[in-house]
């Protein structure tokens, strides 16, 4: 036994030599290294590590082509030879170039020109089948380019394209030959065999210049996402079909499809940033970037997306409660799936970086902090919104994504963002263009028997109406007078003259000439006064005939205004300029004060904010204002500042002051909350404002100025308040007026009980829309205007 142990101990050497020894050893260095550095990972990943994604179905065609085209970015679109048993079809045409317009191909990128150059067209309706190995969600990406043809006009083409039950395109027409359309879907396909149906319309045709039918990963999407505003989840996703509208690199260049796995291309932003001089590129390696455990991969986005962003340019500017916004054109009636990408690539530490989002000025997301989400910096992150067709219409078709600093007073005020995602949901006819669902049918609100009643009937009477209205043309035109073709108007004898003491026209006898003198130079007026106008500048002295003409001879439908003066008509001149034509009724005795009070302060007072006079008619006892024509755009902030401008006697930006009086509406706003706002006040003035019309003026312009615009008043109720305030001061000026007489002002609160049937010449003869501020409010002398504006 002695023996049999020490030969065995004698045995272990002979197959354990140094070298044998030295390799496992290595090994095992080896696998510790490996084991500690997963371990040091902390559920991050390197952007080298890229996803690869290899679609089971991957069907491009280039439809017309006879022959394969390689796109550079390294697909290979087949020809139509290779896939005629794909479609089904009893007619069909080819169309080609050699080349299509320089203006069309600016519009794409070039690596998908080529795809363009050739064309399939169909008479009838036609489909292309596919059979599908793996079902899921697909892209489905077509392209449409009016090529020339010498039977078939593509531009004229109108047809529709649907799935077996999702409508992609309604009565779709390419525009003309400068504009090369691509539309991009996402769609789930649930069989194993998947249609493209292309329908022309009757007595058309359709085309198409090339199809792709791609397999997309399976969680590219989840199936929910946050409402806007936030109310719990919105699920479901899975059974909705989506449109593509955008998909934005923000910051970053075009990412082609070549450096996206999934074939997706990304444009830059700067058509679409609002605000660029407040913003500012940022960008970084990609392989900088990071993909987390759990979330964001390089399916969602490739690194090249979260390597470029735009964070806000200069975070100690004056004006501090600025935010970066994308402005985004989009179809009403439908909603949309909003996808923001992040990554914190500006931040130095952890935990310095908080900002807010908004979608249509509602939160999204409040005091984003990357840092606690990812755990570091340069960490991809995504998170997914749904908007509803309401806040669309709401907003004018337009998505606006705005970011800025959050309301936490630690960190950095700073905030960016690296990519944007908008797809559209289709709706409950299952259509991504309008509300006919695939079998034709009409799938939106219907009328109910009562609303087309009403309709008969006021169509009914309409055509009566009208009736009659040729009826009294035909009487008038038998009764015409004798010389009529001689007059200035042809129709002028259609219609009755405004004023009872002379003709329209000014070419008359000299009884008319003598009866239409100036009522700015030597003929008496109503109120007593002769001469008060004629030694004054009002602009330019129009024509009676130049006015009437531009009114369409004081047409009704012209009215934009009615006050205690007059009427005021929206006006044409012969070169295209709008007028805001006031025209004074010759029966009001009030009015004349009114007139003379608005030509004494409008024609001196000048204000880059503020309309000047354009000139005035005073033919045939007329009193005729003219001004320019605007439209009811409004900044209520910048009329904010406008009322403090006016208050303080100043400049609304002074560099050469200290830095806490640099602005205005910041300095002041200072003084109020002080209760010391009187310290500002211009000393031409502070002694002749009382404290009530002072208070209530201030409060007027800090309601404009709210940091958010839903806080801030309508333009309407801005013009109450400041009538309010006016009426304070003439009341506390007034020596013998009693106190209980400031019963009877109208406050605020009253004016929104108003009828809205008050007078919109506020908006036509008021403050201007200038370049800078844009704003658009009615002169106090005016109607009251329901102009509204944040």
């Amino acid at each position: 036994m002695g023996r049999e142990t020490n030969g065995a101990s004698s045995h272990v050497p002979q197959h354990l030599s140094p070298l044998s020894s030295f390799f496992l050893l290595l090994l095992l260095l080896l696998y510790l290294f490996t084991f500690f550095n997963n371990a040091s990972a902390k559920g991050l990943t390197n952007s080298a590590a890229t996803l690869t994604f290899s679609p089971p179905d991957n069907f491009l065609i280039d439809c017309g082509s006879s022959q394969q085209t390689k796109l550079i970015d390294g697909r290979t679109f087949k020809s139509d030879r290779e896939t005629a048993d794909l479609l089904s079809t009893n007619e069909d045409f080819q169309a080609s170039a050699d080349s299509i317009s320089a203006n069309a191909s600016s519009s794409v990128p070039p690596f998908s020109q080529a795809l363009y150059q050739t064309a399939r067209i169909f008479s009838e309706q036609s489909t292309y089948t596919f059979y599908i190995n793996k079902p899921g969600r697909h892209w489905i990406r077509l392209y449409f380019y009016p090529l020339p043809h010498q039977t078939y006009n593509l531009s004229n083409a109108v047809f529709s394209v649907n799935t077996d039950k999702y409508v992609l395109l309604h009565d779709f027409s390419a525009p003309d030959k400068a504009s090369l359309v691509f539309k991009e879907y996402l769609v789930n396909v649930s069989d194993n065999k998947f249609s493209l149906h292309f329908r022309p319309k009757k007595k058309s045709f359709a085309f198409v210049n090339a199809i792709e039918v791609v397999s997309a990963p399976d969680n590219v999407f989840n199936d929910s996402a946050a409402p806007v505003p936030p109310a719990g989840d919105f699920n479901g996703l899975q059974n909705y079909a989506f449109q593509v509208r955008y998909r934005l690199n923000i910051g970053g260049p075009l990412i082609s499809p070549q450096n996206d796995t999934l074939s997706r291309t990304w444009e830059p932003d700067n058509a679409y940033n609002a605000f660029p001089q407040g913003s500012q590129n940022v960008s970084v390696a990609p392989k900088i970037v990071k993909y987390p455990k759990s979330g964001a991969t390089s399916l969602i986005a490739p690194n090249w997306v979260y390597a470029s962003a735009q964070h806000m340019q200069n975070s100690f500017t004056n004006q501090q409660n600025f935010n970066l916004s994308w402005k985004l054109s989009v179809e009403e009636d439908f909603s949309y799936l909003i996808r923001l990408h992040f990554c914190d690539i500006v931040s130095k530490t952890l935990n310095n970086l908080y900002f807010n989002v908004y979608i249509n000025d509602m939160m999204a997301i409040s005091n984003l902090d990357l840092s606690s989400l990812t755990g570091a910096l340069s960490s991809a992150f995504y998170k997914d919104f749904v908007l509803n067709s309401t806040a669309v219409s709401s907003a004018n078709s337009t998505i606006t994504i705005q970011i800025g600093p959050g309301t936490t007073q630690s960190g950095t005020q700073d905030a960016l963002m690296n990519g944007v995602e908008v797809l559209k949901l289709s709706n409950v006819a299952d259509s991504l263009d309008g509300l006919f669902a695939v079998d034709g049918k009409y799938k939106g609100p219907v009328k109910s028997s009562s609303t087309l009643k009403i309709l008969a009937g006021v169509g009914l009477g309409m055509g009566v109406t009208a009736m009659l209205l040729v009826g009294v043309v035909y009487i008038r035109w038998q009764r015409r007078p004798q010389g009529w073709e001689k007059k200035d108007s042809f129709s002028s004898w259609l219609l009755p003259i405004h004023s009872s003491h002379s003709s329209l026209f000014s070419k008359s006898s000299k009884s008319t000439s003598r009866r239409s003198s100036s009522i700015f130079g030597s003929r008496k007026s109503k109120s007593g006064y002769s001469t008060y106008f004629s030694s004054t500048c009002y602009g330019r002295s129009f024509t009676f005939c130049e006015l009437q003409g531009a009114t369409q001879n004081w047409d009704e439908k012209a009215v934009i205004g009615v006050g205690g003066f007059g009427k005021v008509y929206l006006g044409v001149l012969e070169d295209g300029t709008k007028l805001a034509i006031k025209r004074g009724n010759p029966n009001s005795e009030q009015g004349i004060n009114e007139f003379r009070t608005e030509m004494d302060m409008l024609s001196k007072l000048r204000h880059r904010h503020l309309v000047s006079l354009i000139g005035f008619c005073d033919e045939n006892n007329e009193m005729i204002l003219v001004r320019q024509q605007l439209t009811e755009k409004s900044d209520v902030y910048s009329f904010g500042v406008v009322l403090f401008e006016a208050l303080c006697a100043r400049t609304v930006i002074n560099p050469a002051l200290p830095r806490e009086q640099v602005s205005l509406a910041e300095w002041a706003m200072q003084w109020h909350r002080k209760g010391m706002i009187e310290k500002i006040v211009d000393p031409h003035i502070a002694s002749s404002i009382t404290d009530g019309s002072l208070k209530k003026y201030v409060e007027a312009a800090e309601k404009c100025l709210a940091e958010y615009g839903v806080d801030r008043p309508s333009m309407g109720d801005v013009l109450w308040n400041l009538e309010y305030a006016l009426q304070l001061q003439e009341t506390a000026s007034q020596v013998d007026a009693a106190e209980d007489n400031t019963s009877s002002l109208i406050s605020l609160d009253k004016a929104n009980e108003k009828d809205d049937t008050n007078s919109k010449e506020g908006s036509a003869l008021g403050v201007a829309a200038s370049e800078d501020s844009q704003v658009t409010v009615g002169s106090p002398l005016f109607a009251k205007g329901n102009v509204q504006g944040r």
